[in-house]
């Protein structure tokens, strides 16, 4: 149904729409990730997504960090803030980026030069950067809408990690911390967003500009993994044994 008759959705469809343009667009169907579910990726890929994939985990809490400071709530604000202290902990060595940084050196890499983040490749430090001004220049509740892409989260997390430990058991078991702590915290961010968006998505301009934000962030998502499926292609072409 176009958005031309201002006619605002029923909730049920309203999410129904939310969860149809998720599920069609969400980055578990890119055939990188398909590939990874297979264990067809050779170490080099492996370490490749691992080390840029960081750099969208560090803009997260600044994203967050944004949506928090868009509200006049106290009681949004205590609950999203949460958000921020899962990735960046409660104190030193705690965390979902330090989680990331032990997965990092687990597959081979040196966690002082992914935390640095010097070698992500341009096209994903694009991508990861515009998710952050496209929370910064959208009303609160659009922003909130941006990042839907929670509600797909736990399905992926789990196959990710079923996938791991059969296909890259060099990795180690205890270095998919961060996956195994995303599928109750993504679920339920995913649950908090989604109630929030319905509730405050009051008219049909405001549906449709959450729709499109819930689009534009798989967008981000799947350009990401673009661009290191482009940067790896010879590697994956060598075939080298993972």
């Amino acid at each position: 149904m176009s958005g031309a008759d201002g006619v605002l959705l029923p909730p049920e469809d309203f999410v129904a729409r939310l969860r149809d343009e998720g599920v069609r667009r969400y980055h578990d169907q890119h055939p990188f990730h398909q590939r990874m579910h297979a264990g067809t990726l050779t170490r080099a890929e492996l370490q490749a997504w691992t080390l840029n994939r960081y750099y969208y985990q560090t803009r997260i809490p600044i994203k967050d960090a944004i949506i928090v400071s868009k509200s006049e709530d106290p009681a949004f604000r205590r609950a999203w803030i949460r958000r921020i202290h899962d990735h960046d902990g409660e104190g030193p060595e705690t965390g979902g980026l330090e989680l990331w940084l032990r997965l990092a050196a687990a597959v081979g890499l040196d966690r002082d030069e992914v935390a640095s983040c010097r070698r992500v490749l341009p096209g994903v430090r694009f991508a990861c950067d515009s998710y952050v001004t496209l929370c910064r220049e959208s009303p609160l509740v659009v922003a909130v809408a941006s990042s839907l892409t929670e509600m797909f989260a736990p399905d992926l997390m789990s196959k990710r990690i079923a996938a791991w430990e059969q296909h890259y058991p060099w990795v180690g078991a205890a270095a998919l911390g961060y996956f195994r702590a995303r599928v109750p915290r993504a679920r339920r961010d995913g649950d908090e967003g989604l109630a929030f968006v319905v509730g405050e998505a009051t008219s049909r301009a405001l549906q449709e500009a959450c729709v499109a934000a819930l689009v534009r962030k798989t967008e981000i998502l799947w350009h990401l993994v673009d661009c290191v499926q482009l940067a790896t292609a010879g590697a994956a072409r060598a075939g080298a044994p993972a």
